[in-house]
């Protein structure tokens, strides 16, 4: 087994349907200019509340990628 070093970053994703949408639109576009995105956790929840009801759903990321050699 190699050695792994890992870089963290924080992302916010956002979906008016879904949280888990809001997770795959931050991975999808930091997947676009990172390389080796190995693993997520969401540290943070929110939303937007419109007449009573959920408009916007918005959630932070952390984000691990292993660096290049």
């Amino acid at each position: 087994m190699t050695n792994h070093v890992y870089k963290k970053i924080e992302l916010v994703g956002s979906s008016p349907n879904s949280i888990e949408e809001a997770i795959e639109t931050a991975i999808a576009r930091a997947e676009k200019t990172l390389h080796n995105i190995r693993w997520f956790e969401v540290v943070e929840t929110r939303g937007q509340v419109d007449g009573g009801r959920v408009a916007h759903y918005q959630v932070t990321l952390r984000v691990g990628f292993t660096l290049d050699d």
